[in-house]
């Protein structure tokens, strides 16, 4: 069993369960909190008098603030791991969703989101190393189950929204409070674990990955190329999140509530092709999983916006389903690239992540103020035909040393 090729983590033998459970399950508490901003923009549109623009730029805050710190914090704890720092995370989380529900100008709600944006830096990168420590070889399904938690809250956000925010008003977001106190409680059991691993006791190094045999001009090639496929991903994404409801408020007359109801559907389902995409990439190869993820969906996001509305809540699942099962392949690629940084790449991919989402929703927002609502959705149907790039992307396996060469 030593010496087969199969990447075993540096920190537990078998994969532990109970922590990845546990990770993903905060993942999902602190994501809630993140979607509930985007499923409140028509609410505060109206309450503040905004143009489409200022929303955009409410989530520029918020994603920028997000995607700055996670590179800097995931380099950081690459050297010197922080058990606890998810519960300081957890905490910035907390004091930005009650910066929310005082907030009383469009200013005091860019500071709000700020607050909630640096929770989510700090949180991302170390829980993203938690998750590949306790995958004990399963990267992919590690990294899926973790990234599952995150899609779960981002779908259950707008349904929170319309069941609380709508009928109650923005003072009803105090109610959020308790999601990141229970989060605190949850990374508090995960610290302890984290902790307790020999390899945070004694740093001891892992096993010795064998080179892959990509030249570095290659890998350096191959990380643009990951990262030209976030970008087209979350611009497609930020117009989703962003600005599914208003399009589907302006196409069909739906209320708010009701648009609320098929923005949960949508990220429903991106949280179920989460699922899929990591262990997929496990047993078939992460190339094939990216490739089919970016590209597959065209044909569906080419369509939307020419359906009625059956048809646009149907196209608008299986986009979701299909394209979000990427990142967890993109990520453990470019950490398979690259390995031995886990909490750099991950805050690079992460950070890089949301900043496009942040760049995105602004860009598209001013871009619906000169135009309209659905003039963004049929520009946006292009973006995933950039999946073909994934085609000059190397095949690349991590190998380990046996334990008796280690």
């Amino acid at each position: 069993m030593g010496s087969t090729a199969r990447p075993v983590s540096a920190f537990a033998p078998r994969t532990v369960t109970s922590v990845l459970i546990a990770i993903s399950v905060a993942h999902l508490l602190n994501d809630v909190v993140q979607s509930v901003i985007p499923a409140i923009y028509p609410i505060v549109k109206d309450r503040f008098a905004l143009s489409f623009a200022q929303v955009g730029l409410i989530t520029l805050c918020f994603q920028l603030t997000a995607s700055i710190l996670q590179p800097f914090v995931g380099r950081y704890t690459d050297k010197h791991p922080q058990p606890y720092s998810l519960i300081l995370g957890m905490g910035f989380t907390l004091a930005g969703v009650l910066a929310l529900w005082g907030a009383g100008s469009f200013v005091a709600l860019l500071g709000a989101v700020m607050l909630v944006g640096m929770g989510s830096s700090v949180f991302h990168p170390e829980s993203a190393r938690i998750a590949h420590a306790a995958s004990g070889g399963k990267r992919g399904l590690a990294q899926s189950v973790f990234q599952l938690g995150g899609n779960l809250g981002s779908s259950f956000g707008p349904l929170l929204a319309a069941l609380i925010v709508v009928p109650f008003g923005l003072r009803s977001l105090g109610w959020f409070a308790f999601i990141p106190v229970i989060g605190i409680l949850v990374l508090l059991r995960v610290g302890k674990w984290y902790k307790r691993t020999s390899a945070i006791r004694t740093r001891r190094p892992p096993r010795p990955v064998l080179p892959h045999g990509i030249p570095r001009r290659t890998v350096r090639r191959s990380l643009a190329i990951l990262l030209v496929l976030i970008f087209s991903k979350q611009f497609y994404l930020a117009s989703m999140s962003s600005y599914y409801t208003f399009y589907l408020m302006n196409r069909f007359g739906l209320s708010v509530q009701d648009a609320q109801v098929h923005l949960f559907i949508f990220l429903f389902a991106a949280a179920l092709g989460t699922l899929i995409g990591g262990p997929v990439g496990d047993r078939f190869g992460r190339k094939h999983v990216i490739w089919f993820s970016i590209l597959g969906s065209a044909p569906f996001t080419l369509l939307l916006p020419h359906a009625g509305l059956l048809w646009t809540g149907i196209l608008a699942a299986v986009i979701g389903l299909v394209l979000s099962s990427a990142f967890s392949a993109i990520l453990v690629y470019a950490q398979e690239l690259i390995p031995g940084k886990v909490g750099m790449i991950s805050g690079l991919f992460y950070g890089f992540s949301f900043g496009m989402a942040g760049i995105g929703s602004a860009f598209l927002g001013a871009l619906a103020d000169h135009t309209s609502i659905g003039f963004i959705f049929q520009v946006c149907a292009f973006l995933p035909l950039i999946g073909l790039a994934a085609a000059f992307l190397p095949r690349v396996r991590e190998r380990y040393a046996s334990p008796q060469t280690a």
